[in-house]
């Protein structure tokens, strides 16, 4: 029978308590209104004893929310709860979480207390509270290096003082998934009365197991996942909703349980986290970075074109991505290439494909990623039967403010052999088509340069386009490269070529390329 796991949301509270996060009241409304949107069953508002601003905070959240139970955090005192018990004025499911830390490093150090002396303040904390919330978690603080037997022990009085749901943290992300997943095991098997309760599994990632750890919990009896969307949070994070959300979904055969989460809002909730708190998402972010979708390998591209579960083990529908992404580097294949191909409109012969392909590859060694527009120029550059009686060979340009631009330009020709050619010149663009016009011998007259981005970014591909003129003659050329002077002279003599094929066939069709 496959278990209901509920999902306490803490991004609104143990989220913004990340580094250089502060959430202004309407933000904080503005994520809770998504997260109800997502279908969690209950979120912590925040620590209403913290601030003013808090309580206001929580209060507005607690208003504005109807189908989710709005959670208060509180020590284990009673100003705290009084705070609380404001702060969720006009709350349609008010919960309490209560805390107080048990493990003996806290006793010690920190609270300065017995375990009696625990015991007792826990006791007194949860029956005070019991008199303004029928809902009330309690959370063993640092319960990952906390005894058992102690476990065992504050667990049964919570059971006894009022408790609703017992929160076992791994505060400080100290445990392995056994030997977290043997806490609930032995709760489960030992405590009296654990039925009339849930338990709650908090972890946290700084050995970078929150997810296996909650996972774990979840395996050995866990009701409750508690952590943040992005898994935000102190220090390395919380547990990543969304991670252990589709590991359910994904792996139900295993683990007998899922969410009740509305699971195409994943997607949506996680930029919009990201978005208000400023914590941008890591690109291999599992579920939700950037490149959880995408494919750049020729392989894994060639099987994804074929049937998408051999490298994809759940949709991006699923979490609310439109689509899966083949991304188009120097890893890619000719399978994704043709693909592409089709997809931006080109329908080319074989000879074609080869030719653009060999000069995709070519741009990819020099560019992180390929995009659209970077290969739609390459198909309208390269794919014009205008025979290429000059090509550009290696091209040196010298430039300074305080000196005369001069360039060196090798051109080849048809029969192989090569020229080179310098010249100075107004800029370092007139410097290059003076040094061309030498080594072609072609009196010509620039009649229109310009320039333009063909896509985004610092490695952004440039296009330049001219208009040479010759007697009555007007021919364009294009040239495409990352760097501007390399494109330019490519296009200068792609304006050549074409002049001198004119000039030998005025009425010259200069394209098959078929646009579907």
């Amino acid at each position: 029978m496959v278990r209901k796991i509920y999902i306490f949301d803490t991004t609104l509270r143990d989220g913004e308590q990340s580094p250089g996060v502060n959430l202004n009241t309407q933000e904080k409304v503005e994520i809770a209104l998504q997260l109800e949107k997502l279908g969690v069953d209950r979120m912590e508002a925040g620590f209403p004893a913290a601030s003013p601003g808090d309580l206001a905070g929580v209060n507005a959240v607690a208003r504005a929310i109807k189908n989710a139970s709005v959670i208060g955090l509180s020590r284990a005192r009673e100003n705290d709860i009084e705070a609380v018990r404001e702060a969720l004025q006009g709350a349609q499911d008010p919960c309490i979480h209560l805390f107080l830390a048990t493990s003996p490093i806290h006793r010690q150090h920190k609270l300065r207390m017995e375990k009696h002396q625990v015991l007792e303040t826990a006791e007194a904390a949860i029956k005070y509270a019991k008199k303004y919330f029928s809902k009330i978690e309690f959370s063993l603080e640092d319960a990952g290096r906390t005894e058992l037997d102690f476990i065992a022990e504050v667990t049964s009085m919570a059971i006894r003082a009022g408790a609703s749901v017992v929160n076992i943290p791994d505060t400080v992300g100290y445990m392995t998934p056994y030997d977290y997943g043997n806490i609930f095991k032995m709760l489960k098997e030992t405590v009296s009365g654990i039925e009339k309760i849930q338990l709650s599994a908090h972890c946290h990632d700084d050995l970078g197991m929150a997810t296996a750890n909650a996972l774990a919990a979840v395996l050995n009896g866990a009701d409750q996942i508690e952590g943040t969307i992005n898994g935000i949070g102190e220090r390395a994070g919380n547990t990543s909703i969304e991670e252990v959300v589709m590991a359910l979904e994904t792996r139900q055969d295993f683990y007998q349980a899922k969410t009740s989460l509305v699971l195409n809002e994943i997607y949506r909730t996680s930029r919009l986290v990201s978005k208000l708190t400023g914590m941008v998402v890591p690109g291999n972010k599992a579920i939700v970075g950037a490149n959880a979708f995408a494919h750049e390998s020729g392989i894994h591209q060639d099987g994804m074109l074929k049937e998408k579960t051999t490298y994809e083990i759940m949709s991006p529908e699923t979490i609310g991505v439109k689509e899966s992404k083949l991304v188009m580097g120097k890893h890619s294949g000719r399978h994704a290439f043709r693909e592409k191909l089709i997809d931006l409109g080109y329908e080319l012969n074989d000879e074609q494909v080869n030719v653009a392909f060999a000069k995709f590859k070519d741009l990819a060694d020099r560019k992180k990623q390929v995009e659209d527009e970077d290969i739609r120029a390459l198909i309208e550059e390269k794919l014009i039967e205008t025979p290429e009686i000059f090509a550009l060979g290696t091209l040196q340009v010298a430039y300074g403010n305080q000196m005369t631009p001069t360039a060196t330009v090798h051109v080849r020709f048809q029969d192989g052999s090569e020229v080179a050619e310098s010249a100075v010149g107004n800029g370092s663009v007139d410097a290059i088509y003076n040094a061309i016009d030498k080594a072609t011998k072609e009196n010509v007259e620039l009649d229109d340069y310009s320039i333009k981005s063909v896509s985004h970014g610092k490695d952004a591909l440039g296009e330049v386009h001219v208009v040479l003129k010759q007697d009555t003659i007007s021919v364009q050329g294009r040239g495409i490269s990352t760097d501007i002077l390399e494109a330019s002279a490519k296009a200068y003599l792609d304006a050549v070529n074409r002049l001198i094929e004119k000039r030998k066939n005025p009425t010259s069709n200069r394209s098959n390329v078929t646009l579907i």
